[in-house]
C-alpha cells in the first residue's frame, strides 16, 4: 500500500497547479485551428467570426492521504449534531474506499463527499422551490473557493477545522444545535422543527453585517442588531396568507418622511375613484395608477424605509397603529408595518454622525412635505421566516406557521438531492 501511495505522489506532484491549467487551456497554440461562426456584429469586418471559448478544464481530485479522508469519515458520522443526515454523504463509500488501497479511488470518492458536505454546511441542504418565496443570495462558497479550501485543508491537514468554519457563526444557530443535542431522542416532532430551522440559518450569509436589521415574519418582530447584541425590538405585523411575505435580504438606504403611497396595481380596484386618492394619467388621459398624498389616512403612517427591490417589500408606518396588539398580526399585503419605527429611524439617521436629530425628523414631519433622509451607511436588512427559536438552556420557542412552509422544507432536508417530492430545483430559489 505505501508504495501504491509513493507513485501516486509522485505523479500528483507532476499535475499542473488549478491556475496554470485554466490559463493554459484558454491560449490558443499558434497554428491550431479555432471553431469560427458567422459574426453577428453587422459592423464587424467581413469574413471575421468569434472564436468560441474552450470548454472548461475538470481538475483532476487533489492527492488525499488516508488519515485525511480517515477525518472527513469521522466528521461525516457526527454531523447529525448539526441537524444534517450522515448518509446522504455516503460514508460507506468512504469507508470501502479507505480499506480498498486505491489512492486514485480514494481521492474521488472523498473529494466527491467534501464537496457536497462542505456546500451543505455553507449554504443548506435544502434547495430549490422548497425555499418557499426566498430570494436571498448567499455568496458564501462556490466551486471556486470550495477548491482552495479543499487544498489548503489538505495541505494543513485541518479537514475538519475546515467544514467546521463554513457553519453561521450567529448564536441562535448555535443555540439550536444545542437545544438539538438535548431534545428527546423519542421527540421527533421537536427534532424535527429544530432542524429544519438550523438549515434555514445555513441559508443566509455567514456574516449578516456588524449592525441590521432582521425581520422575522412567523415571530413578528422586527429587530435591530449591532455587534452580535439586540438594540432595538418592536412588534412588526407581516404579510396576509393571500398575501404573504417573502424572504429577502436587500439593503435599507433611507427614509421617506410624509410618504406619497403608490397603490399596487393588484390594490387599484379598491381605491379607483375614492376620496383622498391621486389618479396618475398617462398621455392619452387613461388611469395608469393610483396614488395616496401624505396625511392622517396615508396607508404607510409617517414614515416608510428605502429599500429598492423587485418585489417592492418594505418597512413602514401604519395610520392604524391599534392593529400591533393583536396577537396574530398577519395582516398587510407583503409589506412590514413596523411598531414605533420612528424610533428606530431617528436611531439609525443619526448613526455615524448623521445630520439627522429628532428635532430635524420632527419638523420635517411637522411641513406635511414628502422629505428624504438619507442614512450615512446602508443598513442590511433580513425578511427571514424561522418557525422556532432556542433559548440559552435549550428550550424551544415556536411561532405559527401561518404560511405552511416547515412541510415542504422538511421533506426536502429529508430527500438526498435536497428538493423533496415535487419539487423543483429553479435558478430563482436555487441556492
Amino acid at each position: 500500500m505505501k508504495a501504491r501511495w509513493a507513485v501516486w505522489a509522485l505523479t500528483s506532484a507532476a499535475i499542473v497547479p488549478a491556475g496554470m491549467a485554466m490559463a493554459q487551456a484558454a491560449q490558443v497554440q499558434p497554428g491550431t485551428p479555432t471553431t469560427t461562426q458567422p459574426s453577428a456584429d453587422p459592423l464587424a469586418p467581413a469574413g471575421t467570426s468569434p472564436t468560441v471559448a474552450p470548454a472548461p478544464v475538470e481538475l483532476p481530485p487533489p492527492l488525499w492521504q488516508p488519515a485525511d479522508a480517515q477525518a472527513l469519515l469521522a466528521y461525516v458520522q457526527q454531523v447529525g449534531s448539526e441537524g444534517l443526515d450522515p448518509r446522504d454523504y455516503d460514508p460507506q463509500l468512504l469507508q470501502a474506499a479507505l480499506q480498498d488501497s486505491d489512492p486514485l479511488r480514494l481521492s474521488k470518492v472523498a473529494t466527491d463527499v467534501f464537496n457536497k458536505l462542505s456546500m451543505d454546511l455553507a449554504l443548506g441542504h435544502v434547495r430549490g422551490s422548497a425555499r418557499i418565496q426566498w430570494f436571498v443570495v448567499d455568496k458564501d462558497l462556490d466551486k471556486d473557493r470550495q477548491r482552495q479550501l479543499l487544498e489548503q485543508a489538505l495541505a494543513t491537514r485541518t479537514i475538519p477545522q475546515t467544514l467546521r468554519a463554513l457553519l453561521p457563526t450567529h448564536p441562535q444557530y448555535g443555540a439550536l444545535r444545542n437545544a438539538l443535542s438535548v431534545t428527546a431522542p423519542t421527540d421527533t416532532a421537536t427534532l424535527d422543527k429544530i432542524k429544519l430551522n438550523m438549515d434555514r440559518w445555513r441559508w443566509l450569509p455567514r456574516d449578516l453585517g456588524n449592525r441590521y436589521i432582521i425581520v422575522n415574519v412567523p415571530g413578528q418582530h422586527a429587530t435591530l442588531v449591532e455587534n452580535s447584541v439586540t438594540r432595538w425590538k418592536h412588534r412588526a405585523i407581516a404579510g396576509a396568507v393571500k398575501t404573504p411575505t417573502p424572504q429577502l435580504s436587500v439593503n435599507a438606504t433611507g427614509v421617506i418622511l410624509n410618504p406619497w403611497w403608490e397603490v399596487p396595481k393588484s390594490l387599484s380596484g379598491e381605491v379607483a375613484g375614492k376620496r383622498g386618492y391621486v389618479a396618475v394619467r398617462g398621455k392619452d388621459g387613461k388611469v395608469q395608477r393610483w396614488r395616496q398624498p401624505p396625511g392622517p389616512s396615508n396607508a404607510l403612517g409617517k414614515i416608510k424605509f428605502v429599500m429598492q427591490n423587485p418585489h417592492a417589500i418594505y418597512l413602514h408606518d401604519t395610520n392604524n397603529r391599534g392593529l400591533f396588539d393583536a396577537r396574530a398580526r398577519f395582516l398587510s399585503h407583503g409589506c412590514i408595518r413596523t411598531e414605533h419605527i420612528l424610533d428606530l429611524a431617528a436611531e439609525l439617521l443619526s448613526d455615524d454622525g448623521g445630520e439627522w436629530t429628532r428635532e430635524k425628523i420632527d419638523a420635517a414631519l411637522a411641513s406635511g412635505k414628502s422629505t428624504p433622509a438619507n442614512f450615512v451607511k446602508p443598513v442590511p436588512v433580513y425578511i427571514v421566516y424561522f418557525s422556532a427559536a432556542a433559548l440559552v438552556d435549550g428550550k424551544i420557542v415556536t411561532y405559527q406557521d401561518l404560511y405552511k412552509r416547515d412541510g415542504q422544507v422538511l421533506a426536502a432536508l429529508n430527500d438526498r438531492a435536497g428538493v423533496g417530492p415535487g419539487a423543483k430545483q429553479t435558478q430563482t430559489a436555487a441556492r
